[in-house]
């Protein structure tokens, strides 16, 4: 083997050297949330205290909450509890069944004049008779609490609040992803600034992991692919 080739075969095993580190990593699992998951709060002035200059005092016009304002969430960038209490179940039952039967039957006399006497006192009779069955039965039960604190993204004209937010848990190897979102009616969140998930539109839950577990319970990509073309 040349030098030349040699130094190419190197090359390329160099080469894919990045590509298996980058496959051995956790990817993060992809999500249907409302993006983003969280939003800075923006700078909440009026006209009047934009034209003020800085006095120094304790009260600021452009940042300040009136006296008798709880702590609710309200702005952009303001926080809010769920309280994930999720508890679903739904259950299926079919029955149906088939039958068809069918009868034939033909007969002739004695045939007369032909050579032979094969077709002499012909008698001729056929049954059939068909008959299917078929049950399918399916039954879900989901189970889901916990809370997660999210982030007011956007105010919607109406006053409702977008929210979305992450939690992200470390087990040993495996990594764990909380994530929600949906519309909240400021009018349904509490003095603590709690609310329920039940109480959220729109509502986007989900649980996901990634790790080694996670990983095992995948189908690789090739054999994806021969049981997407295989007929059988």
């Amino acid at each position: 083997m040349s030098k030349r080739s040699k130094n190419s075969s190197a090359g390329a095993w160099l080469a894919l050297i990045p590509v298996l580190l980058l496959g051995a990593c956790t990817t993060v699992p992809p999500t249907n949330v409302h993006q983003p998951m969280t939003a800075r709060p923006q700078q909440r002035s009026d006209s009047l205290a934009a034209n003020l200059a800085a006095t120094g005092s304790i009260y600021q016009a452009g940042s300040s909450r009136t006296l008798f304002e709880d702590r609710r969430a309200r702005y952009i960038g303001d926080t809010i509890t769920v309280t994930i209490t999720e508890n679903t179940s739904a259950a299926t039952k079919s029955n149906s069944a088939l039958a068809k039967t069918g009868s034939i039957s033909a007969s002739a006399n004695p045939i007369v004049g032909l050579p032979g006497k094969s077709f002499q006192g012909l008698d001729l009779k056929a049954d059939s008779s068909n008959s299917a069955n078929g049950k399918g039965e399916a039954a879900a039960n989901n189970v889901f609490t916990g809370t997660i604190t999210v982030t007011v993204i956007e105010v919607l004209p109406n006053g409702n609040l977008l929210v979305s937010g992450e939690k992200q848990v470390a087990i040993g190897h495996g990594q764990e992803y909380i994530r929600l979102s949906g519309i909240i009616n400021p009018y349904f969140v509490n003095a603590a600034n709690t609310i329920a998930s039940s109480q959220i539109a729109d509502a986007r839950i989900e649980y996901k992991e990634s790790g080694a577990i996670s990983e095992a319970q995948v189908v690789g990509w090739l054999a994806r692919f021969f049981l997407s073309v295989l007929p059988f």
